[in-house]
């Protein structure tokens, strides 16, 4: 398990930023109809509120104090009930539209995260971790959506109910207004002073707990490793001290919050004595009814449940804008790479392609005085070219770091040129859409990547129109069937998650059976046969050779056997081509090629030779 400190992840000090909720609320309008009504319902329930203290003065003043007989109470009750009628109706609309709001609200969020990653070019997810990702559409997303259910009704009903409240005491008998407002400047200071340490807090917690799920990620991810290598307890170990961070930062954040509210109660009672000393001795001196203290009482203790409420929430706020820088920072990310206005117009985008606009691929590729660079400024290519004719296989050979990977990525665009251009049949790619190239691109790696489902919907993935005849056919064009009839369903058979059930070699065989349901006129085969052992390795050089016919190919090789019918070969070494030519043109020349080839050969057979005589020393035991 590793340090996740080296994971970039964006800092974020900025104090309570309300251009940042002004942005959510952009991202959140197709809720603002429900939002709306949600705030509409809240401001009738605070008013309704206000009228309950003065209905109580009345009964007070008009029927208890002066003994006025049950019966003239009947249309003082009905009002009442009226009134409480309306708010239990109001109440069960708000309950209602606010609980919808917070799971359409988590539900937009996660469809607009997941699209934005669908977007982010290769370079993105070099610099990000899983775990990030993760915790950002999950618990992130969780979050806001329930303080815009939630906290939007609770600080509505607040700010409402607060400036009615105000109102009625002020029209009452504002010298006890006076009294009962003086105490709010107090509590601004204690709010200012605790929300600066809990927003702080709380983007640590909202840290940490991104690095725990990176940890977790990794931690399933790496299983096997970790216990190859015996791993467990130090693993063990570093993640309770991650934990532990958490724990410790969490337990500050509920600290502080639970400090705070005490606080605030506190000297909104003392406000509440004050106010019930003076009314009293007004009353004493009868130039105050009873129905009034009662109702100014009722007031003065209900005045700070919202100025409790906004602290609340305010609170709450300094949590979710944790969350929500991390949100927005997520959506907000502008690719590395983009199509311009005007290829768009044409060609459309990865979600609205015109593909009546698309112009066929031959596969002719020119790399044109490629410079390429990483973020961190490590150059790998400088003035690289290169010209591909369409249907050549093309196969990259050196050592690791040489720039091989780079050159294939550069041409699926999963990376841009720093300089240069790379022409696809004459036209610099950049002037067609990334889906445009991307769609007739295929790419097998050395690790293929199956998704959960069964064989034939893993075949059928890249063309999910193609008949189930057309997807075993595919299959047995490369001699997948051959495994798959095994199977205890066939090729209804589940793969399990990224293709566990199967072997590294059967995934390949999958992988260029689905390749080549795709049907692509460009292909890729980055180290394919590198991590399998020699029958499969025959099994994936037949599916090569069936794959690339008639396509653009570019092979990365481990195996130098595999490439020996290449119409060209490239020797890499620090970004440039050394060697280039045939297989038996590179022999020829005796140079690098030469000696890496004769050198590998002497090793396969060494080991094969070592394999036979193992064998034939258990028979003879």
């Amino acid at each position: 398990m590793s340090d996740f400190s080296y994971i970039e992840e964006q800092d974020y000090n900025k104090k309570f930023d309300l251009s940042l909720f002004k942005k959510l609320f952009f991202h959140m309008k197709r809720h603002w109809k429900k939002m709306g009504f949600v705030a509409l319902m809240m401001s009738v329930m605070a008013i309704i509120d206000v009228f309950f203290p003065l209905l109580t003065r009345h009964a007070i003043d008009n029927y208890i104090v002066p003994g006025q007989s049950s019966a003239s109470l009947w249309p003082f009750i009905l009002v009442y009930l009226a009134l409480i009628l309306i708010q239990s109706a109001v109440v069960f609309l708000f309950i209602l539209v606010a609980g919808r709001v917070e799971h359409a609200v988590a539900y937009d969020m996660r469809q607009k995260g997941f699209k934005k990653l669908q977007e982010l070019p290769f370079s993105y997810y070099d610099r990000t971790s899983v775990g990030y990702l993760m915790s950002r559409l999950t618990s992130d997303t969780s979050n806001l959506s329930e303080a815009f259910g939630w906290g939007l009704v609770d600080l509505i009903w607040a700010t409402i109910f607060l400036i009615s409240v105000t109102t009625a005491m002020l029209i009452i008998n504002w010298q006890l207004a006076l009294i009962t407002i003086a105490v709010v400047p107090i509590l601004v200071v204690v709010t200012l002073w605790f929300q600066k340490r809990i927003l702080k807090a709380q983007r640590e917690v909202r840290k940490i707990n991104s690095r725990i799920t990176g940890s977790f990620n990794e931690g399933i991810m790496g299983a096997k490793t970790t216990k190859t290598l015996v791993l467990e307890e130090q693993n063990a170990e570093e993640f309770e001290r991650l934990t532990g961070t958490m724990r410790r930062n969490s337990v500050r954040a509920a600290t502080l919050s639970s400090l705070f509210l005490p606080l605030v109660i506190a000297i909104s009672s003392i406000a509440s004595a004050l106010v019930l000393g003076e009314g009293a001795s007004r009353v004493l001196k009868g130039v105050l009814t009873l129905g009034t203290l009662t109702a100014f009482v009722n007031y003065s203790v209900q005045f700070f449940h919202p100025i409790r409420d906004i602290a609340g929430t305010f609170s709450e706020l300094q949590r979710i804008q944790a969350a929500a820088e991390r949100v927005v920072s997520l959506l907000e990310t502008e690719p590395d790479i983009k199509d311009t206005p005007e290829v768009i117009e044409k060609y459309g985008d990865n979600f609205h392609p015109k593909t009546e606009n698309w112009e066929s691929i031959r596969g002719d590729v020119e790399f044109r005085d490629v410079t390429f660079r990483y973020k961190d400024g490590e150059e790998v290519l400088n003035n690289f070219n290169l010209t591909v004719k369409a249907g050549e296989t093309i196969a990259i050979v050196g050592p690791t770091g040489a720039g091989k990977s780079t050159i294939v990525n550069l041409l699926c665009r999963f990376y841009e040129p720093t300089s240069g251009s790379i022409l696809i049949d004459g036209k610099d790619y950049r002037e067609r859409s990334q889906l445009w190239l991307q769609s007739s691109l295929g790419y097998v790696l050395q690790e293929p990547h199956l998704f959960s489902g069964t064989v034939l919907d893993n075949l059928r993935y890249a063309n999910p129109e193609a008949t189930e005849e057309e997807a075993i056919a595919a299959a047995k064009l490369v001699n997948a069937d051959s495994f798959i009839l095994k199977m205890d369903k066939g090729f209804n058979t589940p793969v399990g998650e990224g293709g566990s059930r199967l072997s590294t070699g059967e995934k390949q065989l999958i992988s260029f059976a689905r390749a080549i349901l795709h049907d692509p006129k460009l292909f890729v085969l980055d180290e394919a046969t590198s991590s399998v052992d020699t029958e499969t390795e025959m099994l994936i050089q037949h599916a090569i050779e069936q794959t690339l016919k008639g396509r653009t190919s570019f092979i990365i090789a481990h195996r130098l056997s595999t490439i020996r019918s290449a119409d060209r070969i490239l020797l890499i070494e620090d970004g440039r081509i050394k060697e280039e030519g045939t297989h038996e043109e590179l022999l020829k020349k005796r140079g690098d090629y030469y000696l890496l080839y004769t050198n590998q050969f002497r090793e396969e057979a060494e080991s094969e030779a070592l394999g036979k005589n193992i064998k034939q020393d258990t028979r003879g035991r």
